[in-house]
């Protein structure tokens, strides 16, 4: 080892004199291949390369985060819009029921206020019934008592009202007698 050091301070040491008297331009051709020594001033290069890639890795970072950020942001304010949207299609569906209910209850009352009609023209037909009966009895109370001048006038009173088409065309009991309008025919045959 010592050997090989020994060349290497030599190489190393003070010029020679003979070294010194070589010229620059006799001096031997240079190897290119061989390693160049370092330079003092590659180590602030290697210094400056070291803090831009850091200074790099710190932006990316940061705009990592900042990204990330922005996208939780970005998310949460799209769950708000879906929560939004929910809630305006539940209020949708909530107004077309409403609409549907709303629809099925006009029905109703369409159906209602038809039974209504019916119901009111039953009752007046059964008030005119009752009306015409009341003059029937006493045009047969009339007639029974033999008071055919009264029964006459009995019989157009009824006419005059109108009602004579509203006495009953059937008999109600099962005894096989006329029914009133039957009846009221016979009668009036009988006295005019």
């Amino acid at each position: 080892m010592n050997e090989e050091l020994t060349p290497l301070a030599n190489e190393t040491a003070a010029p020679t004199q003979t070294d010194a008297s070589v010229q620059p331009s006799e001096k031997a051709p240079v190897d290119r291949t061989a390693p160049r020594p370092r330079r003092k001033h590659q180590k602030p290069v290697v210094q400056y390369i070291a803090i831009l890639f850091a200074a790099a890795f710190l932006l990316l970072g940061l705009t990592f985060f900042m990204e990330r950020r922005q996208s939780a942001q970005t998310i949460d304010h799209l769950n708000e819009s879906i929560s939004g949207l929910k809630e305006s299609v539940s209020a949708m569906q909530s107004v077309e029921g409403l609409y549907a209910e709303n629809d099925a209850l006009k029905a109703k009352v369409t159906e209602l206020e038809a039974e209504n009609e019916a119901l009111k023209a039953q009752t007046t037909q059964q008030t005119e019934s009752l009306s015409a009966m009341d003059w029937f009895w006493q045009i047969d109370e009339a007639y029974a008592k033999g008071r055919y001048s009264l029964c006459r006038t009995l019989i157009n009173s009824l006419d005059d009202t109108g009602l004579t088409d509203a006495l009953p065309t059937e008999s109600t009991t099962d005894t096989g007698r006329f029914s009133p309008a039957d009846r009221l025919a016979e009668i009036r045959n009988n006295v005019f």
